[in-house]
């Protein structure tokens, strides 16, 4: 992770009622620092000197750091299982829908710069609360949502090499591998991305499976 300090920011106190809106302001200002200066390097108090709060107003919302960063795994997760979901139901080739499935999480990775490096790229964490059981499962979901894709090529007897789970996951290792480079080398001339993403799906895919 990138070592660069962020710029405090602070907000104006919410009115009552409004606390939902603090939240949400935590977590962004959460998710800067975090990536900005990894895990040990953030601290509540800077949290919440960049919302423009208290520690103990910070307290109030969150039980601790680690509470902070599972819930942003968890709703970046979630959005993902939402996109493999939907994919994955659609009536189409497993190939056709495989493809998608890659497209769409690379491209959702690099919208997402700061939530991609906390959920992939970042050291694990533990919580004192019982959160760490929802993020499994929602990684392992989200994780099924595209394999089961990927199983189906394979009960179809169209992969040149490898089993299922091996293939699925070989496929998500390069595509992870895409796009922590896009996002953790931003000042490397890359080729265009769009075209980087094609290039890498039509090596794997075409190099994989039997049409």
């Amino acid at each position: 992770m990138a070592t660069t300090a962020t710029a405090t920011r602070k907000t104006a106190r919410k009115a009552k009622g409004d606390g939902h809106l603090r939240r949400a302001e935590i977590l962004e200002a959460a998710e800067r620092i975090f990536v900005a200066e990894g895990y040990e390097g953030a601290t509540i108090r800077k949290i919440a000197d960049e919302v423009g709060v208290s520690s103990t107003a910070l307290y109030m919302h969150f039980q601790d750091k680690a509470c902070i960063l599972r819930e942003i795994v968890d709703a970046t997760l979630s959005q993902l299982l939402a996109q493999n979901t939907e994919i994955a139901a659609r009536p189409l080739d497993p190939v056709v829908r495989t493809r998608m499935m890659l497209d769409a999480y690379m491209q959702w990775g690099l919208e997402h710069p700061n939530a991609y490096q906390l959920v992939y790229c970042a050291p694990q964490v533990t919580s004192t609360d019982d959160a760490p059981g929802r993020t499994s499962d929602l990684s392992h979901d989200c994780y099924e949502a595209f394999a089961g894709v990927v199983r189906e090529v394979a009960a179809a007897g169209r992969l040149r090499t490898g089993g299922a789970d091996s293939a699925a996951q070989s496929l998500w290792m390069a595509c992870h591998g895409v796009v922590a480079l896009l996002i953790s080398r931003p000042t490397f001339e890359f080729a265009d991305s769009d075209e980087l993403m094609r290039i890498t799906l039509d090596g794997m895919l075409h190099g994989l499976v039997i049409d």
